[in-house]
């Protein structure tokens, strides 16, 4: 199938610096392209494929026309983004790349990646953001709540986490239930207060319309009305991420954070998010964005740190230093017992007197 499209302006960037954006959208569709008369350009392949590039330059010519201006660098990140998921629009991603209110904080997603995940919460009832430490997964999910709720789009926000220690046994934490609680709900507060004054979260979570509470207390419930954010969901068994995830009532969203790399459960379980992540892959209406370390947007280190653990556990594996360890280890004497029915010499004793 052939197809023509017309781009008046604006044809330098979307070509890009030595034709890149152009040879990204051939190599990801599988097209062929062809500059005509210096402002059209034919497409040849597939005809389901034409038509999606037909609509990424549609987009983009609406774009330019309206004022919009593409900075170094940020189409051809948009580009690898729209060729690879057929279900994100270069409207809808740049869309969600501009400032919002959220509460008392105006922000903005900075990596694509993060344009991709607040663009998929806006239009999925169910998103998961898997991804390392310092991308944004929780606070970006906190903001969407907290607009979600100002705009009156729902009635309440539930944040909910599973009440698991980060390698440490704490033992016996004094003090009410609540308190002894919110050690482990803390991130999820501090994201809070940066977007709503604490007087007001204060009052919010007295009325309820906030509610922060561990997982275990969501079993039973129907969830209708919220936004709901479960967070650290590496750190879930299958059976609480299942429980979750069947919590979800009418005219309610929920986002599922979690570090695949970090997980804290005991005993070698298996963590609910990765069972969820190959249980629930082509549901339709979920959504799944992965961030990796050029997502993180905390302290610079943070970003070096997280690229070394990668490279470290691709180097050697997770289990290679235990494997290592058990080598270098002398084996045991295997030990010989008697068989049965076998008389045992017992050496002669001299009493004590």
């Amino acid at each position: 199938m052939k197809s023509c499209i017309q781009i008046s302006r604006g044809i330098e960037p979307l070509f890009g610096t030595r034709d890149e954006n152009i040879r990204l959208i051939e190599s990801g569709l599988n097209l062929r392209t062809r500059l005509l008369d210096g402002d059209s350009l034919e497409l040849e392949g597939e005809e389901a494929q034409v038509r999606r590039a037909e609509q990424i330059l549609s987009d983009y010519v609406d774009l330019v026309r309206e004022g919009h201006v593409f900075n170094n660098g940020d189409l051809n990140s948009y580009m690898r983004v729209v060729t690879a998921d057929p279900n994100v629009s270069l409207r809808r991603l740049v869309d969600s790349g501009k400032s919002r209110n959220f509460g008392k904080k105006v922000l903005a997603p900075k990596t694509v990646n993060q344009r991709r995940y607040v663009d998929a919460i806006e239009h999925h009832d169910l998103t998961f953001g898997v991804g390392p430490a310092g991308t944004g997964k929780t606070y970006l999910a906190v903001a969407m709540a907290v607009s979600a709720y100002l705009n009156k789009r729902v009635s309440r926000i539930v944040l909910t986490r599973p009440a698991v220690e980060a390698g440490e046994h704490l033992g016996f934490l004094p003090g009410t239930l609540q308190q002894k609680i919110d050690p482990f709900l803390r991130p999820l507060y501090d994201a809070l207060f940066d977007m709503i004054d604490a007087e007001k979260v204060e009052k919010l979570i007295e009325r309820n319309a906030i509610e922060i509470a561990p997982l275990a207390f969501m079993r039973g419930r129907t969830l209708n009305d919220c936004f709901i954010i479960l967070d650290e969901a590496q750190n879930t068994t299958v059976e609480q991420m299942k429980m979750i995830l069947t919590r979800q009532g009418f005219n309610s969203k929920m986002v599922v954070t979690g570090d695949q790399t970090q997980i804290d459960l005991p005993g070698g379980k298996k963590s609910g998010l990765l069972n969820a992540i190959d249980v629930l892959k082509g549901v339709e209406g979920i959504a799944f964005v992965s961030f990796d370390d050029k997502d993180v947007v905390r302290h610079s280190l943070v970003q070096r740190i997280v690229k070394a653990y990668d490279r470290y556990n691709d180097l050697i594996g997770a289990g290679r230093q235990l494997a290592l360890r058990l080598d270098n280890e002398p084996a045991p004497e295997p030990r010989v017992d008697p068989p049965l029915n076998t008389a045992v010499e017992i050496p002669d004793f001299t009493p004590l007197s």
